[in-house]
């Protein structure tokens, strides 16, 4: 449709710019696409929602933030956040193209490796008693959008969004709360995303 009707964006500029001739396939351009959707829609907006449910479970969290929603604070508390939700549960798979030792686990060459970020944004050997949700804690470390190389490209835009939502919520609406129990709520776990599908609140 894009391809036949172009608008002002990015799938429009692949479809268009890019698909043909001595550029991209069709299906290299429809894998950009999902990428664009996955990475720049499905990962931050789960984010967001699994960030205000873990703060409409840790009232005192969210009230310590309502005193000072300054940019600073917000910042500080958003890398606690990714952390402690991750959304992206899985980092790319890989092959071990040599023998390698990581962690006290022998790892042979032609062997499959799946990291799972979030069980490391969890390691206790880096972050103290994390499975505490503590806005203060420097989380910098964390590994939400990967690393190295392989580092989400939008990490940027994911932090700003996020940090504006956060901010919003504690300045404008401090009383927020659930509008449901906890176990009520439809979680995603069965994909490369986790997140919620709906949550309900009340102010």
């Amino acid at each position: 449709a894009r391809r036949e009707q172009p608008a002002d964006d990015v799938i429009s500029r692949l479809a268009v710019e890019h698909w043909g001739a001595d550029r991209l396939s069709r299906d290299e351009v429809v894998a950009l696409a999902t990428m664009v959707l996955l990475a720049g829609h499905e990962t931050t907006s789960n984010t967001v929602a699994l960030s205000l449910l873990a703060l409409l479970r840790h009232p005192d969290q969210l009230a310590w933030l309502a005193e000072d929603p300054s940019e600073a604070r917000v910042a500080v508390a958003v890398e606690e956040l990714l952390r402690y939700t991750t959304a992206a549960q899985f980092f790319p798979r890989r092959v071990a193209v040599a023998d390698v030792e990581v962690g006290g686990v022998r790892i042979r060459a032609g062997e499959g490796v799946l990291v799972l970020l979030g069980p490391a944004n969890r390691d206790e050997d880096v972050f103290p008693d994390p499975d505490t949700l503590d806005l203060t804690r420097n989380s910098r470390r964390h590994l939400a959008f990967g690393y190295g190389v392989h580092q989400c490209l939008g990490h940027a835009l994911a932090r700003v969004e996020l940090q504006e939502v956060v901010g919003a919520v504690a300045r404008r609406l401090p009383a927020l709360r659930l509008a449901t129990e906890v176990g009520e709520l439809d979680f995603k776990d069965d994909g490369f995303v986790y997140g919620i599908r709906a949550l309900p609140v009340t102010w």
